[in-house]
């Protein structure tokens, strides 16, 4: 039974709630301001824009320039390859994570142990001997070259995010599909992916913003725009001049490129919470 909180705590609660919620926001809000800012009112010293402008983002959607080029092309391989790097790091995590949450065979915990630690091993130290081997296989500054790099970020979360699901999943129903003729396959596939779905909806948006935020792989896997994804693209950017500073148009291209993970996060919050609590529960 809950306890009803006092006034008093309710308060200290609510004014933590704030203080927190100003904490994680404020960097946020500082770009988008400075996004709207003039190149010559940058170092203004102030919080909003003296004058609204929407120069930086002309100059990164519309201008026509370098930067335009570059962001556009940058972003187009952003959502190539994570949604790439999303649908196989989802299918393959599935079919394992079904095997290891249903299936008793030896070495299944070393597995889910191995992807713990693959998910928390340093990416730094894994970037030199990609770049050696990526340029002699030919795979440098590809997709494919950054794909497969993307799946040791994404597929361990994947099958510890969905192993602990389908365990949440009453073995009972693939024994009922299977006497109503059901083969093996068929009640995987009909019985356990439907209700598996938010599970499986909520481990794709995660490995999607593991894959669309990255930054270290990007930035030493290519050396082009040919597959060079966003986050890497920003550290490329220049400004009009050699001795200005490219912050405006930075600021507006993480502004665009950070409106469709809100966007997701908005409309998929409800599938996103079901899906955690769901995976979350013991069995």
């Amino acid at each position: 039974m809950r306890t009803a909180l006092t006034a008093r705590q309710r308060f200290w609660w609510t004014v933590i709630a704030v203080v927190v919620i100003v904490f994680a926001l404020f960097p946020v809000a500082s770009i988008v301001a400075t996004s709207f800012k003039s190149s010559s009112e940058i170092n203004s010293g102030t919080f909003l824009p003296p004058h609204w402008s929407t120069e930086n983002y002309q100059q990164i959607l519309s201008s026509g320039g370098s930067a335009q080029t570059l962001f556009l092309s940058a972003l187009r391989n952003s959502i190539g390859i994570s949604l790439i790097s999303t649908f196989v790091a989802v299918v393959l995590a599935t079919v394992a994570a079904y095997a290891i949450a249903r299936l008793d065979f030896p070495g299944k915990r070393i597995i889910l142990t191995t992807a713990l630690g693959v998910s928390i091993f340093p990416v730094v130290s894994l970037v030199t001997p990609l770049f050696n081997l990526w340029r002699e296989i030919g795979l440098y500054d590809t997709w494919l070259g950054l794909i497969i790099p993307y799946l040791s970020l994404t597929l361990p979360i994947s099958i510890w995010t969905l192993a602990a699901f389908f365990r949440q999943i009453p073995w009972e129903l693939e024994q009922a599909a299977e006497v109503d003729g059901a083969t093996p396959w068929q009640a995987f596939r009909k019985a356990i992916v439907p209700l598996a779905a938010p599970g499986v909806f909520t481990t794709a948006l995660i490995a999607f913003f593991i894959a669309w935020n990255d930054f270290v792989y990007g930035i030493s896997l290519t050396s082009s725009d040919r597959a060079r994804p966003v986050p890497a693209a920003l550290a490329f950017f220049t400004g009009a001049s050699y001795f200005e500073q490219p912050t405006g148009a930075i600021s507006a291209a993480a502004v665009v490129v950070t409106i469709p993970v809100v966007i997701l996060v908005i409309l998929f919050q409800r599938q996103i919470v079901s899906g955690l609590t769901q995976g979350a529960v013991k069995g």
